[in-house]
């Protein structure tokens, strides 16, 4: 055999080791859902197929919730399995998204980061900043990517905003105000397997000072670039006692920066759904109005301002998406920076900002960290 036939075999194996790498890429992930109580697995199961991900396994012992959404989506209840261990061993799973309580999400990363599974997770990162200290070292010793999910992460006004502060358009930040919530559980029909989860003070780690607290705490720890605050003052209040018997309702949480003041404004109060920010400079203001309406005033003498407004078109793929961004970075087709608002690094300090403002409700006095 002469040497240009050992050169056109070397060439044929390269060829074909080539492609199967990028079979390999392409390939979608391998995804297993873990819990299906929490409303927002819906955005899962009912996402558009476009290959990025493969529903692999689903953990969920109530079968009763299982066959309710098999029915809905059309999934195969063959998929579904009643622990994590078991999806693990069948389905052989390269990523997990949780979506039961915020407690459980502790025992997601106990027993999946050992098998090199990265992890996403709904909002917050966990249920105490105990849970997660023992998840960040979970992560951090097997490498994994570990992820926290908001719906606001995926607001084109919120990377509008901060696209302006760095432009310089309103001088610099003096303060921070954040609102988020709804009327509360109860008043907007929240499922019941939801509903027992979502106001239990273990299971959620609190009632709105957790499930709407943490989204400004996020946004705030991102537009800070990861600055932790100096100090951290709130106030619970309980202003449905009638359906909301065990945790807070409504919490006010202020933080304290060098030169910046930040206000969150969490509650199951609120006439109106809203997810809103506003930022404060020396020269003007922005208003992320929500998802998509955004507004830019520019100070004038005493009280007058130039405002510019806009109507924002959604953000382009895969950064529209959780699960397509989730894809990504397992692709390593997306890197995050690490301060990023799904970064474990920011969600961190959003366990530590939300640790103190429990502590400071109950003491009732302000918290340094």
């Amino acid at each position: 055999m002469n040497k240009n036939y050992f050169s056109f075999v070397f060439l044929m194996i390269m060829l074909m080791a080539q492609f199967s790498f990028a079979q390999k890429t392409d390939a979608p992930i391998r995804l297993g859902i873990i819990g299906l109580s929490h409303s927002h697995v819906h955005g899962i199961l009912g996402r558009e197929n476009i290959g990025d991900i493969e529903i692999v396994g689903i953990v969920e012992p109530n079968l009763d919730l299982a066959k309710r959404y098999s029915n809905q989506y059309g999934f195969s209840m063959d998929l579904v399995y009643k622990s994590i261990e078991e999806m693990i061993k069948v389905s052989n799973p390269g990523a997990v998204a949780a979506f039961g309580s915020i407690f459980q999400h502790l025992e997601v990363v106990e027993k999946c980061a050992p098998f090199g599974i990265h992890i996403m997770v709904e909002k917050p990162l966990a249920a105490n900043l105990k849970h997660a200290k023992k998840m960040e070292a979970l992560a951090k010793k097997y490498n994994i990517q570990l992820l926290t999910n908001y719906e606001t992460t995926w607001y084109p006004t919120n990377h509008m905003a901060q696209e302006v502060l760095k432009n310089g358009e309103i001088g610099d930040i003096r303060k921070i105000i954040v609102r988020d919530g709804h009327k509360g559980p109860k008043k907007i029909g929240v499922n019941k397997e939801f509903f027992e989860w979502l106001t239990d003070p273990i299971l959620n780690g609190g009632g709105a000072v957790t499930d709407f607290g943490c989204y400004g705490a996020n946004l705030m720890t991102w537009i800070m670039n990861g600055i932790r605050p100096i100090t951290v003052t709130a106030v619970t209040q309980q202003l449905q006692p009638e359906n909301n018997p065990n945790v807070d309702d409504d919490a006010t949480i202020i933080l304290t920066y060098k030169n910046v003041q930040g206000i969150i404004e969490a509650s199951w109060n609120w006439p109106i759904g809203r997810k809103d920010m506003e930022i404060y400079g020396t020269t003007g203001a922005i208003y992320a109005d929500n998802r998509n309406k955004f507004r830019v005033r520019i100070g004038e003498g005493y009280d007058g301002f130039e405002e510019k407004s806009f109507e924002l078109e959604e953000r382009p793929a895969p950064l529209n998406d959780p699960f397509a961004m989730f894809a990504g970075v397992l692709k390593n087709e997306i890197t995050l920076e690490e301060n990023d608002l799904s970064s474990l690094s920011n969600n961190m300090v959003v366990m530590e900002i939300l640790d103190a403002a429990i502590r400071s409700a109950k003491k009732g006095k302000t918290i340094r960290l």
